[in-house]
């Protein structure tokens, strides 16, 4: 069996990591194609098994452009040649309104389609052309999947999307493999001191994720906090721009990307978010199987995504002043984090475990394909 994955990128995100983490999980009898809408964004590719068949054709026609008809049937028959086609975010949509025009007259494979949420350019609100030509697109999918009761509820009204098309697969994650603490010297050229405390996050360095936010939430806390940043991208320069101008540049770290979270997360003593625009992030379900308190705006389903004794910390979208109090009555309570961390680490081992995302995947692509089940 062939897979053809049309990402918007392939760099190391959330989406991405899930789907080479079930690309891993299928196992070396499918074989697999992956496109980046942006070109060379293949950072997530290093956590493939390196037995499994996968090539990343150069000669895919490019995902970007404008739609015109001739682009999308060249894109349309180069699908031609798979069993399944899977494609993720509104970088890939053209993609799928190339399936949904020509899908029939060439006699593609099922497309199933992913949304986990939106860039800068939708953080604030949805486009209505963009509403538009996503309800025209999808006509032929087999299945639409989102990770957020939020995003379920725009797919079911915005994009207008049949209900027995909409797919709520919530993330998860081995949760068992965050139950120990990391050693202090796992990440590179950074060591946890003894008495050290770090306000941490994992996070794409993308202007959506609003890091200059969490910066300055962080620079009233004392002198023995640290705020680590694990994560890499265009805005590395505008984080550090900010600790700079907030006079605690030696204290704000960022390592860069961190290919295991288990072996890092564990080293924070609070989780903290600062996103525009989230939906269901896989990021706050490692911190929470670390037991780690979570600070973060209520964006998409992060406020019920906590355990219910961590939801009063959840603060209002955009709100840096009560960010910054949530981090500083986290930061001055020893016993707070405690029990916070508890509660989150219970909540995440009966909700969050990755076998039955995995099960629901193999359901939704086996169902595509007529059949039960993938594996």
């Amino acid at each position: 069996m062939r897979i053809l994955h049309l990402h918007s990128s392939f760099a190391a995100g959330g989406k991405e990591l899930r789907a080479v983490r079930l690309m891993n999980l299928f196992g070396p009898r499918i074989s697999h194609a992956v496109v980046s809408a942006q070109p060379g964004a293949h950072g997530a590719a290093a956590l493939l098994d390196p037995g499994l068949p996968v090539e990343f054709p150069e000669d895919f026609p490019s995902l970007q452009g404008r739609p015109t008809p001739g682009r999308l049937w060249r894109i349309a028959q180069a699908m031609a040649d798979f069993d399944l086609v899977l494609t993720y975010n509104w970088g890939a949509m053209d993609a799928v309104m190339a399936h949904g025009l020509f899908g029939g007259l060439l006699g593609l494979p099922p497309l199933v389609h992913h949304e986990d949420g939106f860039n800068e350019d939708e953080a604030m609100g949805l486009r209505p052309a963009r509403n538009r030509f996503r309800r025209l697109a999808l006509r032929r999918a087999s299945a639409l999947v989102v990770p957020s009761q939020q995003l379920e509820q725009i797919a079911l009204t915005a994009w207008r999307q049949p209900r027995e098309r909409v797919r709520l697969i919530t993330n998860g994650i081995d949760c068992s493999a965050y139950l120990d603490r990391p050693r202090p010297d796992m990440l590179p050229g950074l060591v946890k001191q003894p008495g050290e405390r770090w306000v941490g996050t994992l996070a794409g360095l993308r202007p959506v994720k609003n890091l200059p936010r969490l910066v300055r939430a962080f620079a009233g806390l004392p002198e023995v906090w640290r705020l680590v940043i694990l994560g890499e991208g265009p805005e590395r320069a505008a984080i550090a721009a900010a600790a700079a101008a907030h006079g605690v540049a030696d204290r704000v770290h960022l390592p860069g990307f961190v290919a295991d979270p288990s072996h890092a997360v564990g080293l924070f003593d609070v989780f903290a978010l600062s996103s525009d625009s989230e939906q269901f992030p896989i990021s706050v379900v490692e911190a929470m199987a670390a037991a780690l308190p979570v600070a973060a705006p209520a964006v998409g389903d992060v406020a019920q995504m906590v355990s219910v004794e961590n939801r009063e910390l959840i603060t209002p979208p955009g709100d840096e002043a009560a960010l910054a109090a949530t981090l500083a009555r986290l930061a001055g309570d020893d016993g707070l984090r405690a029990r916070l961390g508890a509660a989150n680490r219970a909540f995440a081992r009966s909700h969050y475990d990755e076998a039955a995302m995995l099960a629901a995947y193999s359901r939704t692509y086996g169902e595509a394909l007529g059949q039960e089940r993938l594996i």
